[in-house]
C-alpha cells in the first residue's frame, strides 16, 4: 500500500490499512520510545498510547512533511506526557549526578543509533536522558523543551551540559569513545636544553 492509500484507509477506520500502517512504522517508532522509557515494556506501552493518538489524529495530518516524521512528533509528544504524567521527569532532573567535565561535540560519536550509544543514553538519568534526547536527536530547541517538560529554558541547558558530560564519562569507562588526550603547558613551545 502507498501512504496515500493508508492515509486513506486509516481515516476510514480500516483495520487493514491501520495494520499496515502500524507494520510499517512501528519499528521505528518503538526505538524513539525506548530512548525515553526505563525499559521496553514502557517503551511499548508509550508505543501503543502513541499509535491510538496517531490514529484517532489522522484527519488533523496534512500531508505537509514527512508522515513518518508526523508520526514521530506524536510519539515523543507521547512519551513526554507520560513521563510528565506519571512524576518520573521531575523527580529525576537532580544536579548531583553532575560531573565536571566539559565535552565539545565532536567528541561524541556521530552515530547516535548505535545500539551501544543508545545503552550508554539510557543509563543516565531520567531528566538528563529526556533533554538530551529532545535536544541532540529530536531536533527541539530548549525553548521547546522548556515549554514541554514545564522547565525553565536554562534548566533545559544546563540538563543538556550535564548529560554530555555525564554521557562521555560513560561512553569512556564502556570504551566507546577514548578519553582526551590534555594539553600540556609546554604544548608549541621550545624544549628546554
Amino acid at each position: 500500500m502507498t501512504e496515500e492509500q493508508l492515509l486513506a484507509g486509516c481515516l476510514k477506520n480500516n483495520a487493514a490499512a491501520q495494520e499496515a500502517l502500524y507494520s510499517r512504522f512501528s519499528p521505528r517508532m518503538l526505538g524513539v520510545c525506548y530512548r525515553f522509557a526505563r525499559n521496553r515494556e514502557d517503551a511499548e506501552d508509550m508505543l501503543q498510547e502513541g499509535f491510538i493518538k496517531v490514529f484517532t489524529q489522522m484527519y488533523q495530518y496534512r500531508n505537509e512533511g514527512a508522515l513518518e516524521g508526523w508520526i514521530r512528533r506524536i510519539m515523543v509528544h507521547t512519551c513526554i506526557n507520560i513521563l510528565k504524567k506519571n512524576k518520573k521527569f521531575t523527580n529525576s532532573v537532580d544536579i548531583i549526578h553532575a560531573t565536571s567535565l566539559h565535552v565539545k561535540e565532536d567528541m561524541i560519536p556521530s552515530i547516535m543509533q548505535a545500539k551501544q550509544v543508545v545503552e550508554c543514553i539510557r543509563m543516565l538519568p531520567l531528566g538528563y536522558r529526556t533533554v538530551l534526547n529532545l535536544y541532540a536527536i529530536e531536533g527541539f530547541s530548549h525553548k521547546e523543551i522548556a515549554n514541554l517538560l514545564d522547565i525553565e529554558e536554562s534548566t533545559s541547558r544546563s540538563q543538556y551540559t550535564r548529560a554530555k558530560s555525564m554521557l562521555e564519562v560513560i561512553l569512556i569507562k564502556k570504551k566507546i569513545i577514548q578519553k582526551p588526550r590534555e594539553k600540556t603547558a609546554l604544548y608549541g613551545a621550545v624544549a628546554p636544553r
